[in-house]
């Protein structure tokens, strides 16, 4: 009975760990397998894949053009990061301060913008940044005197990933928000009326008290920030189609796209693929080892 009962957890998750060994343990298992081959569009209609063992990876790791778009790929994420961050926190400590009603209409418009898809945000900021009609070179040079008509924002790498920016932000923001705001809930108010009545500023609450009670929170939205903005494709594919230079725009996601089914080498673009879910295991490991040593 003790080894019956010892066996009920294990017995509960099963179903759980069942899905994700079909729907992430064996796509893993066929990708280490490809990042060993030489696989390319032959061996997509059956040829035999032959055995190349780490060629890919060290034919990887030392091509500069990987390294040039690992380090944009990085430098772009933690600017997301850091922005989504930053403005979702405002956003949840500004929204746990409004009324009812107006919570509810900014809730909404978070909603609106959270639910959207990703292709579509692009196609409508698209048409907002657009060269000819976009509403922001008339807008900039109507109301701010700027010589901006004409001006296309996709034609520079800076200007480019700037938009790029902002869509992703503006997508980003409402979950961190929400999360965020739903951690403040559970701060108990005798601890914020405690920290009001000793004096303390709203930067003090915030630093110490808000941040230690949702450090875990901030942790996991972190992590999971870094993991997508690493991993983003369709918006950056998108932008490319409104005329941005793929050379020197392109992140991981869409190199690894452009590897594999563009130049038809499956076994390189697996092993890129292979490093970036090294890259963000290893950081996920980091966040939520660091997260339970706090907590303990």
């Amino acid at each position: 009975m003790k080894r019956l009962k010892s066996l009920g957890p294990w017995a509960m998750l099963f179903p759980a760990i069942a899905v994700l060994a079909a729907v992430i343990g064996w796509p893993l298992i066929n990708l280490v397998i490809m990042s060993t081959q030489e696989y390319g569009r032959a061996q997509v209609f059956g040829a035999p894949a032959p055995f190349v063992g780490l060629d890919n990876f060290v034919y990887v790791l030392q091509d500069d053009k990987f390294w040039a778009v690992f380090n944009r790929s990085v430098l772009f994420a933690a600017v997301n990061v850091v922005l989504t961050m930053t403005l979702g926190t405002l956003v949840a400590l500004a929204m746990f301060q409004m009324s009812k009603a107006l919570r509810y209409l900014v809730q909404a418009g978070l909603l609106v913008a959270w639910a959207m898809p990703q292709l579509t945000a692009v196609i409508v900021w698209g048409w907002m940044f657009n060269t000819e009609y976009g509403v922001i070179n008339y807008s900039l040079t109507e109301f701010f005197g700027l010589d901006y008509l004409g001006h296309s924002w996709f034609a520079e790498p800076l200007s480019f990933f700037a938009v790029a920016t902002i869509i992703i932000t503006w997508q980003s923001v409402p979950f961190v928000a929400f999360t965020i705001y739903a951690g403040l809930t559970q701060i108990p108010n005798e601890v914020r009326e405690a920290a009001m009545l000793d004096g303390a500023s709203a930067t003090q609450r915030f630093v110490n008290l808000t941040v230690p009670y949702l450090r875990p929170v901030f942790a996991i939205v972190i992590t999971l920030q870094i993991i997508w903005d690493l991993r983003v494709f369709t918006q950056i594919y998108a932008l490319q189609g409104l005329g941005g230079l793929r050379e020197l725009t392109s992140t991981l996601g869409v190199y690894i796209y452009n590897v594999s089914l563009g130049s038809g080498d499956y076994g390189m673009g697996g092993a890129i693929s292979l490093i970036m879910v090294v890259l963000m295991s290893a950081l996920s490991f980091y966040y939520v080892r660091r997260t339970i040593k706090e907590a303990a």
